[in-house]
């Protein structure tokens, strides 16, 4: 559900995306889940990861897990985007029923009723490859994993203890959602001390729905709507903190016009566009760094290119290559800052 969100926020974010218990690739085990036990995957698999702490985004059932996250491991949670979810959803009787018909029959039973659910009628008619492709992946999933996971949402209730939640919390809702609807959101937002909302013209997956719009909420409320705030938001994961630290304490009035163009034209409105990686705009760069002879500018951004993912066998290639169309002597150098920094970094160079 979020495969189409993804290259717009790679330029602001690491993004994980995993498959639930239950779910896509992930073990199918046989008891009836709970959000506790979901949440816990989570932090096993951040733990795995070595990522001390992150913004979360939940859908649905997510969300509940994401509630869960905030009110157990608060530390773990920088920000918390809870999308088309409530505190309790639905009763219990309905999803026994659920459960009920999902081991007697399949999940194809429900197929068509859940894209009812989860589309408006107008995207339904519009998209019907998109709609075709959501119940294709609905269908492969698991008739265990999935009848476990809709216990997890049954005994849910985070009623009582949602307004523990300490995070900076986005409420996302869709004005069609009949499953977590509006008020369900307003409930949350007014629980959560630091809160928003945010309502989408969308049912249930409204990631799905409306995903360059969703992408854009979620940037808007993590990083910031200005070209400014953008722009120093990934000057930072590009450059390093402790850079753009140096060069922004250094800022007076003769410089700030220059700083402030700095932040919001090639990273603001360059680097920030999806269409091409952090990873090739920086073999870009460095390409015509050594060209134009910048060798501040080429050091900077070699290490900037390793943030970005550039291998050290990229960058020699990069460098070779330079040789034959901006001279032995432009490589030779770049060749010995490259060392440089990798020594600085502790970088091996027998990759």
């Amino acid at each position: 559900m979020w495969d189409d969100l993804v290259n717009a926020l790679l330029p602001y974010f690491q993004v994980l995306q995993y498959d639930t218990r239950g779910h896509g690739n992930s073990t199918v085990t046989p008891e009836p889940y709970t959000i506790s036990l979901l949440g816990k995957d989570v932090i096993d698999l951040m733990d795995k990861l070595n990522i001390a702490e992150a913004h979360f985004c939940g859908l649905s059932m997510g969300g509940l897990i994401g509630q869960w996250l905030a009110i157990h491991h608060p530390k773990r949670i920088k920000k918390l985007v809870l999308s088309n979810t409530a505190a309790k959803i639905g009763e219990a009787e309905t999803w026994n029923q659920r459960i009920e018909t999902i081991k007697t029959n399949g999940v194809q039973s429900i197929a068509d009723a859940t894209m009812q659910r989860w589309f408006t009628d107008e995207f339904i008619k519009n998209n019907k490859q998109k709609i075709e492709q959501q119940k294709v992946l609905f269908l492969n999933n698991n008739a265990v994993g999935y009848a476990n996971a809709c216990a997890a949402v049954r005994d849910a209730d985070f009623r009582e203890s949602v307004k523990k939640i300490t995070s900076e919390t986005l409420v996302i809702t869709g004005d069609g959602d009949v499953v977590t609807t509006v008020e369900h959101a307003n409930y949350l937002v007014n629980e959560i001390a630091k809160s928003e909302l945010k309502i989408l013209k969308a049912r249930h997956l409204s990631s799905v729905e409306l995903p360059q719009e969703f992408a854009n909420t979620l940037i808007d409320f993590i990083v910031g709507g200005s070209a400014f705030d953008r722009g120093m938001h990934l000057r930072r994961t590009v450059l390093g903190n402790e850079h753009v630290n140096k060069a922004t304490e250094k800022i007076n009035s003769f410089t700030g016009d220059f700083q402030n163009l700095i932040a919001n034209v090639p990273w603001g409105s360059v680097w920030t566009r999806p269409a091409m990686s952090k990873h090739d705009r920086s073999l870009i760069t460095l390409s015509m760094l050594i060209a134009l002879g910048r060798e501040a500018e080429f050091k900077m951004h070699v290490r900037a290119a390793f943030n970005n993912g550039v291998s050290v066998t990229e960058l020699k290639e990069l460098i070779l290559q330079s040789a034959i169309y901006c001279g032995f002597p432009a490589a030779n150098d770049a060749y010995k800052i490259a060392e440089e920094v990798m020594k600085e970094l502790k970088i091996s160079m027998n990759e």
